[in-house]
């Protein structure tokens, strides 16, 4: 058990820092996002595993496995003396892995409620204030001067423009935008960036969990751009981008990223990629890709192989 702790928390320790500092500054993402996002749930899942195995592991060595330490320290939590071989340090062990399981886990509910309650007052008033676009019911059109286009998630979803925006581009732009937002709709990009934001909001003093949540968002926003080159191809989001940068995207699923400075970086980086030849949304960067999802199943299997040891299932 004690081994298992060790290997539990030396991954801990590279997922919390060496690795997605190296992820991050990376140029094959962008040729490969859809993997590289994946590989960054993997990094934050595993993280969030291991960190907590590496503590019940070592909190239920002396027992054998986590079933026999609830065993034996039960009886003993009100009453004590703790049982043989039990000491302050496995008992803090354990209580500290219950806490930090209830802190991200508590988090995360209490983030997507919040989310939820937001995507409701979001629906409420885009009923009230929008009307729906001509040829184009699913599209709702604020009467706002300000360029913007978002979309709200959800049972019921909507893309929503502004006056401003529509007066702002070209019909093939417009359709790019359009494009752009469905994606993030279709492919879910709001469900994956709540579970960054929630760890964010969790750790917000852990510099690796504003670095993780920062190249997640990025990643979104180039599988959307990759949706709109497919539907209306490369010059025509070029262009809508050019026109209105980061003013039209910075609603997109209501939770851009914050500040100017890396909204105009997240800017610069999607129009840089457009011009990238392996950037292409029909390009097949087979290596990038094969090695991120392998990474991905490995990363994850170890702290599931590491569980199955602590609860006894594994001898």
């Amino acid at each position: 058990m004690l081994a298992v702790s060790a290997v539990l928390g030396a991954l801990a320790l590279a997922l919390a820092w060496p690795v997605p500092v190296v992820l991050a500054r990376a140029n094959w993402p962008s040729r490969a996002p859809a993997a590289a996002l994946a590989l960054w749930q993997a990094i934050a899942l595993a993280g969030g595993l291991s960190m907590i195995g590496c503590l019940l592991a070592f909190g239920a060595a002396p027992a054998g496995s986590l079933p026999a330490a609830v065993a034996a320290l039960a009886p003993y939590l009100l009453t004590g003396p703790l049982p043989a071989g039990f000491g302050v340090a496995e008992v803090a062990a354990l209580t500290l892995a219950v806490a930090i399981a209830l802190l991200l886990t508590l988090n995360l509910a209490l983030t997507a409620v919040r989310a939820e309650r937001e995507r409701r007052r979001q629906h409420q008033l885009i009923d009230l204030l929008s009307h729906p676009m001509p040829g184009d019911p699913r599209t709702r059109v604020l009467a706002h001067p300000v360029p913007l286009a978002y979309c709200v998630p959800g049972i019921r979803t909507a893309t929503v423009l502004t006056d401003g925006l529509i007066d702002a581009l070209a019909p093939d732009e417009l359709a790019a935008v359009i494009a752009h937002e469905r994606t993030h709709l279709d492919q879910l990009h709001h469900l994956v960036r709540l579970s960054f934001r929630a760890w964010h909001s969790a750790i917000p003093w852990f510099p690796i969990a504003n670095r993780a949540e920062h190249a997640v968002i990025t990643l979104t926003e180039m599988l959307a751009d990759d949706g709109a080159r497919r539907t209306v191809g490369t010059a025509s989001l070029r262009g809508a981008l050019e026109r209105v940068g980061d003013a039209g995207e910075s609603g997109a699923s209501l939770d851009g990223a914050s500040g100017a400075d890396t909204d105009a970086a997240m800017l610069a980086a999607r129009l840089r990629r457009l011009d990238e030849p392996g950037s292409s949304p029909v390009a097949d960067p087979r290596g990038a890709r094969a090695a991120a999802l392998a990474a991905s199943a490995v990363l994850v299997a170890v702290p599931l192989v590491g569980y199955a040891v602590i609860l006894g299932i594994v001898p």
